[in-house]
């Protein structure tokens, strides 16, 4: 199968190789094949399969030395990993039709709390973008977020009226650890119109850091309409 298939994304090639572990076709303390093999088979550049190898070995999936190649952990399992849920794959999941609307976006100073999270100084801006995901062409989800721009400046360029920044930032931002936190809220009467229930609707809530090591990647709050179902894997 992966044979004819181009993985054409590092994210696609760590899912794929993330799956390999857990399904034990590679097993702890097996070499896998080098990047330049993976790359072959996968159908992509190198440099993308050395990022979702990094990836892998920052989670502790993977050990990766010079000279000696790399290979599976031998307590692969020992460190759980959160994957970041991408809102399109989970509705499409569920044979329903994704959709998506950005509501504005703007480079800016972030408020005070927001700066204290990515630990920018008091006149550093950030990218703020607020979208909006639809299933069947009912709104699902609002995504309120501000991205680092010192850790990844590529965003500044990134077309979020056509990807939503969860999905670009999945692709193409490298993390290692991040914050979550789950709640119940009461929707605000901006979040009530978007998401067409009534203000003061109670409705489950994820704010969520993501870093790169010691660099704050992205800080989001992502608001979910009553009734929607959310799975990850760890």
């Amino acid at each position: 199968m992966t044979g004819q298939t181009r993985f054409n994304s590092w994210q696609a090639v760590h899912d794929e190789v993330l799956r390999r572990i857990r399904e034990r076709e590679w097993k702890p303390g097996d070499s896998i094949p080098n990047e330049d093999d993976l790359a072959r088979e996968f159908g992509c550049a190198r440099s993308t399969v050395n990022r979702a190898l990094r990836a892998l070995a920052d989670a502790g999936l993977l050990d990766r030395r010079r000279r000696a190649g790399t290979r599976v952990a031998l307590h692969p399992v020992g460190k759980a990993t959160l994957d970041i849920p991408v809102i399109r794959r989970e509705i499409e999941a569920r044979s329903q039709r994704y959709g998506y609307a950005l509501q504005s976006r703007q480079d800016a100073v972030p408020p005070g709390p927001v700066r204290a999270v990515l630990n920018l100084g008091p006149d550093a801006r950030a990218q703020h973008v607020l979208a909006l995901h639809l299933a069947d062409g009912r709104p699902q989800a609002i995504e309120d977020r501000w991205i680092n721009l010192a850790t990844v400046p590529q965003a500044a360029d990134a077309d979020f009226a056509k990807v939503s920044a969860n999905e670009w930032l999945v692709d193409n931002a490298t993390y290692t650890h991040g914050d979550i936190t789950f709640s119940a809220q009461s929707a605000t009467a901006a979040e009530a119109a978007l998401l067409g229930v009534d203000a003061g609707a109670a409705l489950f809530v994820i704010d969520r850091t993501t870093w790169h090591h010691d660099d704050a990647v992205t800080t989001a709050r992502l608001a979910y309409a009553p009734g929607y179902r959310i799975q990850t894997r760890i």
